[in-house]
């Protein structure tokens, strides 16, 4: 495939993308339907019945956990610390809040191997906390995330042999209803199921709902100025299926709609917080903004009442983890879709598919990287053909052009006429390098989302002196590869007439070299097996067709 046309030809397509979804957001269904909810849904202020939800209380609610390792003075929470073969986690009795959970088996980088990943934090550069709790009419009977817990320990282990682990939270009212907030994570995943659990000892009845939260403070970046990836919340539910919210549309209350069958969100390059609702189950999804600027994304439940001697319970999913599509699939329909490969994912879904069965066979995803690049080439071979006798075609027609350009001078009128009747005479097609190309752009871009969006390629080697195929190349080889076999390319192709023109595909290779020296090295890696099959295919047939014209 000639590349810089390529290029050009992807960076268009990039252009109408982003266009179209800008528009999308500022004036498709999603913001039309959330304008129209903020219309019709009412504002309920005061205390919380069955039939309406305390959307107030949510909003009066402010956090206030103590920093890791400490406790606030008069405060008489604790932090307890969870350790399972996936989190190491630090939660607060003060609301049971996870404010702290790190990924055990994904380090920060490949030369930090007992340095964790931090998805939960407190640190103000990237503060993050699940919270959740439960809301009614009678305050001192229903603990938010404000409420101070008990718990059995300080600290709490999976021990080897076991599959399960229950971390128990206790609160109770001054009348003796209790509330058990429990934890059970399972060895080998990264969801955890959380219960209230509410046992009404007291005399009278208890109304109230379970509401789920995540706190995020917005991000000093994401990702790179070549590499864009998006931070943020996320939703799904069966009538929109999966929709993004920026920090900003939670800030201005664009979310707040009923949902059944649904989940919320925070999700960032390679991994995610979700909160899901029990299937069949209404919820009600809301997002806001605090006073100190943190974004929040949370969903409540309808109200239950207990009676005096009954009890009651609230459950649901929590998942902090990787975006392993496979995980995720088995957790919630649709939370695969977190793993963002944008309007192409019908086309990306399947590449993505085929790469997880190499994987499984060769496991180096450089190799798989490799060997699917020749399997795409493969599959666009006759397209590609033809693209290239094209070229090569126009090639041999150079000199004649030449010839015209010398003969009409200035006149280009006159020489674009004549080179069509030259082009007609001799059955040349000159879009026929073009529209072959054309059909190939949206897989190759849908290619880029799946290398740019699989956590399989955080921190995975490949040969020699690439150990972290997400990350550019620390000597920038690859890169250099790439710009040599770009300039290789153009030789290959014919040159344009215009020396302008001339000038500046001469400087693409320079330019596509600079870019790619930023980019993932598993992506530049495709780049470079990619051009490097072309300009062995594209040589060949050059060779046969000068060779016949001289025969």
């Amino acid at each position: 495939m000639d590349n810089v046309r390529l290029f050009l030809f992807m960076a268009l397509a990039f252009l109408g993308m982003l266009l179209y979804q800008a528009w999308q957001t500022d004036y498709g269904p999603a913001a039309r339907q959330a304008a129209t909810e903020q219309t019709v849904q009412p504002t309920i202020t005061g205390v919380d019945t069955p039939d309406a939800p305390a959307r107030a209380d949510i909003d009066a609610a402010a956090p206030s956990v103590p920093t890791v390792g400490s406790t606030a003075e008069g405060n008489s929470s604790r932090l307890l610390k969870v350790h399972t073969d996936s989190f190491d986690l630090v939660i607060d009795t003060r609301g049971g809040t996870i404010v702290d959970a790190r990924l055990v088996k994904y380090p920060v980088a490949v030369n930090k191997p007992d340095e964790k990943y931090r998805l939960l934090s407190q640190r103000p550069t990237d503060f993050f906390i699940a919270q959740s709790g439960l809301l009614g009419p009678e305050t001192d009977r229903t603990p938010t995330h404000e409420a101070v817990f008990t718990a059995s320990a300080e600290s709490f282990s999976l021990k080897d042999g076991e599959d399960t682990l229950d971390i128990d939270l206790l609160w109770q009212s001054p009348d003796g209803l209790t509330v058990t907030k429990r934890f059970t994570f399972r060895r080998g995943s990264h969801a955890v199921q959380l219960q209230h659990m509410v046992n009404n000892a007291s005399d009278k009845t208890w109304s109230g709902r379970e509401y789920r939260q995540l706190q995020r403070g917005k991000p000093e970046d994401s990702g790179n100025a070549f590499m864009y990836t998006y931070t943020g919340g996320a939703i799904f539910s069966q009538a929109d299926k999966y929709q993004k919210y920026k920090f900003d549309e939670l800030g201005a209350g664009k979310l707040d709609r009923d949902v059944i069958d649904g989940w919320v969100s925070m999700i960032q390059h390679y991994f995610l917080a979700a909160y899901v609702p029990p299937r069949g189950e209404q919820q009600h999804f809301y997002g806001k903004q605090l006073p100190n600027g943190r974004a929040v994304i949370g969903t409540y439940t309808p109200a239950k009442t207990v009676e005096p001697g009954a009890s009651a319970s609230f459950s649901g999913t929590m998942f902090m983890g990787p975006k392993l599509q496979g995980e995720l699939e088995s957790i919630a329909e649709g939370l695969d879709l977190t793993v963002d490969y944008g309007w192409l994912v019908f086309i990306a879904k399947p590449m993505y598919w085929v790469l997880e069965q190499i994987q499984d066979v060769v496991s180096n995803w450089g190799w798989t990287i490799i060997i699917f690049t020749i399997l795409i080439k493969l599959a666009f071979f006759k397209l590609s053909e033809t693209s290239y006798r094209s070229m090569a075609n126009m090639r041999k027609m150079t000199p004649r052009i030449q010839a015209l350009k010398d003969r009409y001078g200035d006149d280009k009128q006159r020489m674009q006429q004549a080179m069509m009747e030259m082009y007609k005479t001799e059955k040349i097609n000159p879009l026929g390098g073009c529209l072959p190309m054309l059909v190939q752009i949206p897989f190759f871009i849908a290619l880029y989302w799946v290398l740019l969006e699989s956590v399989e390629l955080r921190q995975a080697p490949w040969i020699l002196w690439i150990d972290d195929l997400s990350i550019k190349d620390p000597f920038f080889v690859l890169p250099l590869i790439m710009g040599v076999s770009m300039f290789v390319q153009q030789k290959l192709n014919p040159p344009p007439p215009d020396p302008m023109q001339a000038k500046i595909m001469l400087a693409l290779p320079v330019v596509f070299t600079v870019m790619f020296a930023f980019f993932p090295s598993g992506l530049v890696l495709y780049w470079v097996v990619n051009n490097l099959l072309s300009i062995t295919q594209q040589w060949v047939i050059t060779k046969r067709i000068e060779q016949g014209a001289k025969a």
